[in-house]
Formats: C-alpha cells, sequence, structure tokens
C-alpha cells in the first residue's frame, strides 16, 4: 500500500500543547505526540512512530530519540541539532513488511547556517513487546537527474 502526505512545520520556542504538532497531523501537539514524548502512549504503528520521531527532532527531545532508537543499533548520545531549523516532513510510503517490522520512506525538509536541504531515507522498524523502534536506514541512490530514486514496492 502506497501512502503519500506532506506536511509543513516550523520549529517553534517552547511550542506549547496548544500548537500545532510538527509531525503536520493538524492536531494541537498536546493531543498528538505529546503522549508519546512524555511516554504515557505508545505509536500504534512504523508511521507514527516516525512522525513522533520527527517531531522529536523538531522540539529538541533527544531523550525520546534515544529511547525509541532499537538498543542494538542506538548511539550512545545526539548531536546538540538546535541550529536545525526542521521545515516539513513527507512520508512517502510505509510498508508493514510483517506483524512486527515495517519501511517508512520519508523526506525532511530543513535549514540550517542558512542553507537548505533534506533528509531522504528509507528506515527500518520493528516492534518489540509491543512497542515500536527506529532499527536503521538507508538514503536511496539520487537518480540520474539528481533527485532520489524512489525504490521499487515491496523492497
Amino acid at each position: 500500500m502506497k501512502r503519500r502526505t506532506e506536511v509543513g512545520t516550523t520549529r517553534t520556542e517552547g511550542g506549547g500543547d496548544a500548537a500545532a504538532c510538527p509531525c503536520g497531523s493538524q492536531r494541537p501537539y498536546g493531543g498528538c505526540c505529546a503522549p508519546l514524548h512524555a511516554g504515557v502512549a505508545s505509536a500504534a504503528d512504523a508511521a507514527a512512530l516516525m512522525r513522533s520521531r520527527y517531531s522529536a527532532y523538531v522540539r529538541g527531545r533527544n531523550d525520546y530519540l534515544l529511547a525509541t532508537w532499537h538498543p542494538s543499533t542506538r548511539p550512545l548520545g545526539l548531536d546538540d541539532a538546535a541550529a536545525t531549523l526542521w521545515l516539513g516532513l513527507q512520508i512517502r510510503r510505509h510498508l508493514p513488511a510483517a506483524p512486527d517490522a515495517a519501511t517508512v520512506e520519508f523526506v525532511a525538509r530543513y535549514r540550517l547556517a542558512g542553507r537548505g536541504g533534506r533528509l531522504h531515507e528509507i528506515s527500518r522498524f520493528v516492534r518489540e513487546d509491543g512497542r515500536w523502534y527506529y532499527l536503521d536506514g538507508e538514503f536511496p541512490a539520487p537518480a540520474a537527474d539528481g533527485r532520489a530514486a524512489s525504490p521499487a514496492a515491496g523492497g
């Protein structure tokens, strides 16, 4: 199943619970990713975890990013990315591979030191003990025209 959505976000200092959620759901942060970030709710699927992780990057929630990173691939720590302005997230596809495994292809747009950029990744997720974790990801090879190539369906 192929699903494509694009959202735009901007980093908001403080960005209380009533502010729009950075993940692009059009819901207030307090009723969307905040419960996941606080540990009182779990992501329903890999795409929801991807969105909540993007929101964690926007809001500087390194604790959540590390907690949702699979222990087998989790780094010891994360660089402070406060200088990165996250501009938007596009989920290109969410492919459940098995009941406890899925792939999410996404593009996140950002600005760093005045220059725009795109992070295009095909991420693998696993579910253990009812919780989804980010496992790892790969960057698709650029196509001949310089744009990132989309992987074949089911890959």
